[in-house]
Order: C-alpha cells, then sequence, then structure tokens
C-alpha cells in the first residue's frame, strides 16, 4: 500500500512538472484583455509600439559584424545613459535580451516617447528611472545592430 502511494505522488508530481503551460505567463485571453486595459494590441503589449510592428527575424547564431557596428552605435549613442552592467541614468541592458523581446528593445530604442506614454512596462522604467529616454536619431538598421551587439554581451 506504501509504495502504491508513493507511485501516484509521484506521477503527481511528473504530470505537474512536464505540463506544457508556463504557469507565470498569462493565457492568450488574459494578455488580450491586458492589452486591450491599456488600449494596445497583444503584439504591442509584447513587444512594444512603434516602427517594429511584426516579428523580425534573429538567428540563433549572432552576426559578428552586426554586433560589431552595434557596439560603435551604442558606444556613440547609448552609454551617456547605459551601463551593461550597472545601473546608471537608465537601466543595466547587459541582460536585456534575456527581459525583453527583440522587437520590444527595437520599438523602445525607436520610438522611446511613445513607449514611455502608453506601453506599462516603459512607464514603469520612466517611473523608476525618472528620466525620459530620447531618441537617438538612429535608423531601423541601427536599431538592428545594437540588438545585435546587446545579444552578443547577454549575461
Amino acid at each position: 500500500m506504501k509504495n502504491i502511494s508513493v507511485v501516484l505522488l509521484l506521477a503527481v508530481l511528473v504530470l505537474n512538472a512536464c505540463g506544457s503551460e508556463d504557469k507565470n505567463q498569462p493565457s492568450d485571453t488574459a494578455k488580450e484583455k491586458l492589452a486591450a486595459k491599456f488600449g494596445l494590441t497583444v503584439f504591442e503589449y509584447e513587444n512594444g509600439i512603434g516602427p517594429v510592428k511584426e516579428k523580425i527575424n534573429v538567428p540563433e547564431t549572432i552576426d559578428q559584424i552586426m554586433a560589431r557596428s552595434g557596439k560603435e552605435i551604442f558606444e556613440a549613442k547609448c552609454t551617456q545613459c547605459h551601463k551593461l552592467n550597472e545601473r546608471y541614468t537608465g537601466p543595466a541592458l547587459g541582460d536585456v535580451t534575456k527581459r525583453r523581446t527583440p522587437e520590444y528593445i527595437m520599438n523602445m530604442i525607436l520610438n522611446p516617447a511613445e513607449m514611455t506614454q502608453k506601453h506599462p512596462e516603459a512607464r514603469k522604467l520612466l517611473g523608476l528611472y525618472a528620466t525620459q529616454m530620447t531618441f537617438q536619431n538612429v535608423t531601423k538598421e541601427d536599431a538592428r545592430k545594437i540588438l545585435e551587439y546587446l545579444r552578443s554581451v547577454a549575461n
């Protein structure tokens, strides 16, 4: 009898651990409700507001040439407010690619004012850092290079 109880308990634990649903992520319906609450589409809620309006192709392998170019742009335009591994005027960006989607990162780079006005996560950052990120006159291609650099230094 004791063995059967142990087997049943293990079976329940295994089934719970193997569930495909991520319990920390809201369901599609919950995402729709959250997005609607802020006047956003689900895509905007998950990926930010701006010129990037669909998923971008981000290969698993880092494009080293693009990353080197992105590092130059980052150093020229972003380091006045951002460091990779420490809070500065803005948040540390060393792990941003683990916290945000590529589309969100690019939209924040390309459309910071509207993001902090309308996107709930960007609004939280504005409240936390009390400094409005400014547009640095970068192109969509520049933003993609910065993203690749951030991917290359992700910690």
